[in-house]
């Protein structure tokens, strides 16, 4: 049978159309297999991980404590231990075992079939572990009991002990079979993962050799066909060859033209489709970049946080025994409390910068409600005005008349507005003006903080959003990062314009109630 010259080319574009459809729609289903592969990882199996982990620095450190506390002779000092324990240990546990239950019931929620036996197996050990404490409770009770004596009799001392101890190895083993198993679950995840990505990498160059080898036979069909049209075959050509911005441009109402304006159109297509895939690539990798970063602070905050209260306590107690204590002069009175007072300034600081870094890695979810934005710009230039006008900073508000309520999460949003002013006044070393103005727009509401500082170069402005990046010299490198997390988590965004000597302006971008 006799084909027309229209049913022949559209044939032949329609062959090519199908098999680059097809390793398209291939490609996108396994982009999204395997986000849903580390979104179950990253979200789900890592974030189980990391509790396990802050149950075992957490039940280490109760060990440890409990040895101290055996090993204590002085009475006054076991009964402040005790009452340190009594006021802590039990509440911060509870919590503990309760959030990874959580986690584990949305990991449950997350986790395809088959993965699903083993969550459950999680969240029944975390149900034993919970259960299990109370018990370790009442043996952590009877100790206390005891050691509140002044004198406590030997032998009830090494019977309380031993059953403490038979329950904290107990509870110790569990914790540590639970962080294993998640490792293990981890790693044949990610080997699963790798394994995938290689086969689908095959996969797709066998698939896109086999669509290049129906294009060109579409192509050379085509030109056979449509010989005398050179400005065709060339277009044709270009588009077989993978440059996707090739522009026919024929103009006409014949087949021809009719065909090069399809070719036009799945060019733009391709080139679209292809500008798409590269940018979900590359927020993936940021992404990864950024859950590999937040791991890494969470372990880095929690072995920091734990000593940094042991000595916050330790120095507490140094200061009370000093009330007591006699000195051979107020100078050197003076000067021990002048040291105690430098040392607990420079806890208070580090306990701050691992907090920092734990909001980072677990950031809290915002509880959104219809919130007055001036009240809380106003509240958080109150709360700051003393600290502006030491460093010579004009506040110049430029409010909207119209009340900017916005749906927002008032304790992160005052959070996100005081670290801005604060980068303001680091800006303006030698005072200046800081102008804030509120904006509302049909579904946002807008908040400008503009300062007259050093401003910033493009080099600096393209990455003071990364974590880590700082240009203090005593800088964390989070404040930032953190006010974008919070404000994306809320449906927004932080924008910044700067030019060196021009100051620099924030926009804090927020939905509309």
């Amino acid at each position: 049978m006799k084909l027309s010259l229209a049913t022949r080319i559209f044939l032949g574009y329609a062959v090519v159309l199908v098999t680059f459809g097809a390793v398209s729609l291939f490609s996108v289903a396994e982009l999204h297999r395997n986000q849903l592969e580390i979104r179950l990882v990253s979200q789900g199996y890592l974030q189980l991980s990391q509790d396990a982990a802050a149950l075992d620095s957490f039940h280490t450190n109760q060990e440890k404590d409990t040895e101290r506390l055996l090993e204590e002779g002085n009475a006054e000092t076991r009964r402040a231990l005790i009452r340190l324990a009594r006021l802590y240990v039990p509440s911060l546990m509870s919590e503990r075992l309760n959030d990874a239950l959580a986690r584990a019931r949305e990991v449950r929620a997350l986790a395809p079939p088959g993965e699903v036996p083993f969550v459950q197996d999680l969240e029944s050990r975390l149900g034993e572990l919970a259960h299990r404490y109370p018990t370790y409770g009442r043996a952590a009770e009877a100790v206390f009991t005891v050691l509140a004596s002044e004198s406590p009799p030997a032998d009830e001392v090494t019977r309380a002990a031993t059953e403490l101890r038979q329950q904290e190895n107990a509870i110790g083993r569990d914790i540590r079979f639970l962080r294993a198993a998640l490792t293990n679950r981890i790693r044949e995840r990610v080997d699963g993962a790798e394994d995938r990505e290689r086969r689908t990498g095959l996969a797709i160059i066998t698939l896109s050799v086999l669509a290049i080898i129906v294009g060109l036979v579409a192509t050379a069909w085509s030109a056979r066909t449509l010989r005398p049209v050179r400005t065709l075959i060339e277009g044709v050509s270009r588009i077989g060859r993978g440059d996707y911005s090739a522009q026919l441009g024929v103009r006409g109402e014949d087949e021809v033209a009719v065909l090069a304006r399809e070719f036009d159109a799945m060019a733009r297509s391709l080139q679209a489709r292809e500008a798409q895939l590269k940018a979900q690539a590359e927020a993936l990798m940021r992404a990864e970049q950024l859950a590999a970063v937040g791991r890494i602070s969470a372990q880095v905050a929690h072995e920091v946080r734990n000593p940094l209260s042991s000595i916050g306590l330790n120095v507490e107690l140094m200061q009370d025994a000093f009330e007591h204590a006699t000195f051979d002069s107020p100078d050197e009175a003076r000067e021990t409390r002048e040291i105690l007072a430098a040392v607990t300034r420079q806890v208070d600081r580090l306990t701050e910068v691992t907090e920092q870094y734990l909001r980072m890695a677990r950031p809290p979810r915002p509880s959104l409600e219809p919130t007055d934005v001036t009240e809380v710009i106003a509240s958080v230039l109150d709360f700051s005005r003393e600290e502006l006008e030491r460093a010579g900073v004009e506040v110049v508000r430029e409010l909207s008349p119209e009340p900017p309520r916005a749906l927002a999460d008032e304790g992160q949003l005052r959070q996100v507005f005081l670290n801005l002013l604060r980068n303001a006044r680091e800006a303006m070393l030698g005072g200046g003006r800081l102008t804030i103005a509120t904006q509302v727009q049909a579904r946002d509401v807008v908040v400008a903080l503009r300062d007259t500082g050093r401003g910033m170069t493009e080099a600096v402005l393209s990455r003071i959003f990364e974590p880590f990046f700082t240009t203090k010299e005593d800088g964390t490198g989070l404040g930032l990062a953190v006010c974008q997390q919070i404000l994306q988590a809320h449906g927004g965004e932080l924008s910044c314009q700067s030019e060196p000597g021009r100051g620099t302006t924030f926009f804090v971008r927020l939905p509309r109630a």
